[in-house]
């Protein structure tokens, strides 16, 4: 199974738990540059190829393009 492109569980949610107000720009930035390539690479990676972490990671983001198969 491949997660390449792929940010991985630990970091969205890392991501997602650190306010707004408390983040740089720097990582603002950064959030919305991987969110864009993840995004990408789930619409890329046919569904049977991702891991189980990636399946979840997926349904939790709400990713829309998650359900090539």
């Amino acid at each position: 199974m491949s997660d390449h492109g792929r940010q991985s569980i630990t970091d969205k949610i890392s991501a997602a738990v650190k306010p707004d107000s408390s983040k740089t720009t720097t990582e603002h930035f950064g959030d919305k540059i991987k969110g864009k390539s993840d995004n990408a690479a789930a619409t890329m990676e046919p569904r049977n190829e991702k891991s189980y972490t990636q399946k979840l990671g997926d349904k939790l983001t709400g990713n829309s393009h998650s359900e090539r198969h």
